[in-house]
């Protein structure tokens, strides 16, 4: 009965699903011949004002990177709370993993569309909306990793009549450190990506140009960008890779 209530109830997400979105083949079909004449318009690329195009690629590295630290600095007390072997008040669990789901829950591109009116236009509300929804990320990766290591050494620190947050700082943190470490660099990675569409709503990067370009219908500036950006992506997915066999 479990296994056919789980079945009926994929069903109705899935009937659902199509009611809403109602996927239409034809008008793809027929939409087909106008994308392929935009394509063919877009060679070559035009990379005219490279100098712009790589001030606005460094904006989104740097939004990535200061975001997903400030990120760290939020999840790290959020994740003390959020993790059972050390917590030290056990009533606040619950509330903490609520705060680490509300901010996963609310895009990145939303909180710097709120930051964007806070704040003003810029890679500064990118920033901001960034670390916000990268600290839930982090929070519950490095929650998961501190509930999922080996009991024994905490067990021991406490048993000798430490406390755990003596526990944690002393044996718990370092061990995990080197997943903590890994988990924060897929973050990262995951934030360079997500930089670039953020100057969609003027929160600086290379979305901003992106943003322009096909507001212009400018289809060879369009692919310069994008493949700015599919180069941003490969660097750091392979500078990540190396740091994360490094600390395994």
């Amino acid at each position: 009965m479990r296994r056919l209530a789980g079945l009926l109830a994929l069903a109705l997400l899935y009937g659902g699903s199509l009611l809403v979105v109602r996927p239409d083949l034809p008008r793809l079909w027929a939409g087909l011949p106008r994308l392929s004449a935009w394509l063919g318009g877009a060679f070559p690329p035009d990379f005219s004002g490279l100098p712009d195009l790589l001030h606005r690629a460094a904006e989104t590295v740097g939004i990535a990177t200061l975001g997903t630290t400030l990120a760290m600095l939020l999840a790290l007390p959020i994740t003390l709370l959020a993790a059972r072997p050390v917590a030290p008040i056990a009533v606040l669990y619950h509330p903490a993993r609520a705060v680490l789901d509300a901010l996963r829950g609310i895009d990145g591109f939303v909180f710097a569309l709120i930051f964007v009116a806070a704040v003003g236009l810029g890679p500064f509300a990118g920033m901001l909306g960034i670390a916000l929804h990268s600290a839930g990320s982090i929070g519950k990766l490095w929650s998961e990793v501190l509930e999922t290591a080996d009991p024994a050494p905490l067990e021991a620190v406490l048993t000798a009549g430490g406390s755990r947050a003596q526990a944690a700082a002393v044996v718990l943190l370092p061990d995990a450190l080197p997943q903590l470490a890994s988990a924060l660099l897929y973050v990262w990675e995951f934030n360079i990506r997500a930089s670039t569409v953020l100057g969609l709503v003027g929160a600086g990067g290379l979305g901003q140009e992106l943003k322009n370009a096909v507001d212009l219908l400018d289809f060879a500036r369009v692919l310069a960008i994008l493949a700015i950006i599919v180069a941003l992506v490969l660097a750091a997915d392979r500078l990540s890779g190396l740091l994360r066999r490094q600390l395994g």
